[in-house]
C-alpha cells in the first residue's frame, strides 16, 4: 500500500509489477482503488450494477495496458479516477443513444453533434461529472483537511463541531476548511480549463 512519503515510488513499482504480469500487483491495486472506482462510477451512473461493471472494465484495462499509465502526468490514483470517469460518462451517453466522448464521430455525422444533446441530459452529465471530480479531489486532500471538509460540507457540521470531533482548536478546523475549499476550487478550475 502507498504511504504518504512514497506515492510516486509506489505508483511506479506497481506499474512495473503489472507490466511483468504479477497478479498480486493487480490485487493490491484493486484493494487500494476499487472503492474509489466503484464510488465514482456509481456517482455518475446512479446504478450499482453498472458501477460494478465499470469497476471490472477499469481494472481489466489496467491489467491489459499497464504502460498506458504515465507517472510523469500524475498519480496512479488520478489516472484511475480519470479512466473511471471517462468510462462512466461514455456509458451514460451510450444509454441515451449518444456517441461516446472517446470515439470518433460516425461518417456523415455533424461536427457539432454534441450540441444536440438534450439540455436536461447535458446538465445531468455535467453534474455527475462534477460530483465525481469533487469526490476524487476531496479524496486526495491531506487527511486533516479532508476530514474537516467532509465534516463541514458533507455532514453539515459547523467549524466548532468539526473541531470538537477532530480534537483540534476551532481556529485550526476553520483554517483546514478554508484550505480545503481553496484546493478544491483550484483543482476544479484547472480541470475545467484543460
Amino acid at each position: 500500500m502507498a504511504t504518504p512519503e512514497s506515492p510516486v515510488r509506489w505508483d511506479r513499482q506497481i506499474q512495473r509489477r503489472l507490466a511483468r504480469g504479477e497478479e498480486s500487483a493487480l490485487g493490491e491495486l484493486y484493494d487500494q482503488f476499487a472503492p474509489l472506482v466503484h464510488g465514482l462510477a456509481h456517482r455518475v451512473l446512479d446504478d450499482p450494477d453498472a458501477a460494478e461493471q465499470i469497476t471490472r472494465e477499469v481494472f481489466g484495462y489496467i491489467w491489459e495496458n499497464p504502460d498506458a499509465y504515465d507517472p510523469g502526468l500524475g498519480s496512479m490514483r488520478s489516472w484511475i479516477g480519470n479512466l473511471t470517469h471517462r468510462r462512466a460518462v461514455d456509458r451514460l451517453r451510450q444509454e441515451h443513444g449518444l456517441r461516446p466522448s472517446g470515439l470518433p464521430a460516425a461518417a456523415g455525422a455533424a461536427p457539432d453533434e454534441d450540441r444536440a444533446i438534450p439540455a436536461r441530459l447535458a446538465e445531468q452529465v455535467h453534474a455527475a461529472a462534477t460530483a465525481a471530480r469533487v469526490q476524487l479531489i476531496v479524496g486526495s486532500l491531506p487527511r486533516g483537511v479532508r476530514e474537516a471538509v467532509l465534516l463541514a460540507y458533507f455532514r453539515g457540521h459547523t467549524y466548532e463541531q468539526a473541531a470538537a470531533e477532530l480534537g483540534v482548536s476551532p481556529a485550526t478546523a476553520k483554517h483546514r476548511m478554508r484550505l480545503g475549499l481553496q484546493l478544491l476550487s483550484t483543482a476544479l478550475s484547472s480541470a475545467e480549463a484543460s
